[in-house]
């Protein structure tokens, strides 16, 4: 039989050839934002249906799939990406985008992973041996990648201190496998993500020899209740102290929990009107001042890209959190209008119910709001 590792990379070898036809017939042609959809679906089945095949009794969590809660229970479960960096695949020019495949075992943790980079013609595996990271002395100025559109708070002080300098680059599995070979010294990220991100490019940068941990030095847990990994660290062995005591000492802001990040990038999306990011079960519903508003996440994801009732949101304002159990409470104003002299703003309240790895509820209560001292002011 097949190594777990080798099915590992010929899955993310497939479904990579198979994104880039996607990608060759599309781009140009299609908006890059439908174009990475249409390339998340089809990696997805194609993924699905390999390890259906040829490991029948293992449980996977995928990102473009409903997270089955049995996985809790398995001894073996594959953690997929079928498509990471969505965005750099929609968009010409772009190679920092990959295919995600990796394997947790109950007691062992990650035990096998593939990251395939199609654009660059390019599989990395767990088993690959001539991947080997061997000691050798840093560069003068150390190289740190961070995500282009969410880098760390923290990262310029960091740099300053440790004397390095700090590139971006689109896909965390395209920066993991940027260190693997040593085109950078490491990758730093902060701003929140979801085990599928991480689990394959962590596997095989593991497996390498390169140190891989949370911000705060802390190990990475993977087949968790909620598949939320806010942060991480993949770097060479020799720059994990001094890089994670520069962290330590310039990480001042608390991560979002898993159910938090979800509800901030529904909101996101309210002004973004780009719902990639938001996880809406496919049973999701919605109710807005006691009126039903939607029927199921496809329909809600839909409605916030493209309803006009959307369409005239200009800004978040004032916006906090509280959870409790599987419940997240958002409040905040929000500004509506055509230009900045025909604003109105109102008061929103918004519950989430958030009982595993997707929204399965979101309750909204809309109140005029008023400047502080009218007498109209519903505070």
């Amino acid at each position: 039989m097949t190594s777990d590792a080798r099915l590992a990379a010929d899955i993310a070898s497939g479904a990579g050839a198979l994104l880039l036809d996607i990608r060759a017939a599309g781009l140009g042609s299609a908006d890059g934002r439908e174009l990475g959809r249409r390339g998340d679906v089809a990696a997805d089945a194609f993924i699905s249906g390999k390890l259906a095949a040829e490991r029948p009794g293992d449980s996977v969590l995928s990102e473009e799939s409903a997270d089955d809660r049995s996985r809790l229970d398995s001894d073996r479960v594959w953690i997929v990406d079928p498509l990471d960096g969505s965005k750099e695949y929609g968009s010409p020019g772009h190679s920092d985008w990959a295919v995600h495949v990796a394997l947790w075992e109950r007691g062992r943790g990650i035990t096998a992973a593939a990251v395939s980079q199609p654009a660059l013609g390019a599989v990395y595996a767990s088993d690959d041996g001539s991947r080997a990271v061997h000691a050798e002395e840093l560069p003068a100025r150390p190289r740190i990648v961070v995500s282009a559109s969410r880098p760390p708070a923290f990262i310029d002080a960091v740099a300053t201190q440790i004397g390095a300098e700090v590139r971006t680059m689109g896909s965390a599995g395209a920066k993991a496998m940027a260190v693997l070979r040593g085109d950078v010294d490491a990758y730093v990220h902060a701003g929140g993500q979801w085990e599928w991100d991480s689990a394959a490019p962590v596997g095989v940068a593991a497996a390498a020899g390169l140190h891989c941990s949370r911000i705060d030095g802390m190990p990475l847990q993977y087949n968790e209740s909620h598949p939320y990994l806010p942060d991480l660290v993949i770097c060479r062995p020799e720059l994990a102290q001094s890089l994670l005591a520069a962290i330590a000492e310039h990480a001042t802001d608390t991560a979002d929990s898993g159910r938090v990040a979800m509800a901030r990038a529904y909101i996101d999306a309210l002004v973004s009107h780009d719902a990639t990011k938001v996880r809406l079960a496919d049973t999701a519903w919605r109710v807005e001042n006691g009126q039903r508003t939607g029927d199921s996440g496809s329909f809600i994801r839909d409605e916030l890209e493209n309803g006009p009732q959307y369409q005239a949101i200009q800004a978040v304002r004032e916006l906090s959190f509280h959870e409790w159990g599987e419940n997240v409470v958002a409040r905040f104003l929000l500004d509506l209008g055509v230009a900045p002299t025909e604003v109105t703003t109102v008061r929103i309240t918004e519950h989430f119910h958030i009982p595993a790895g997707a929204i399965q509820s979101v309750m909204a209560i809309i109140e005029p709001y008023a400047t502080e001292g009218n007498a109209d002011d519903p505070r």
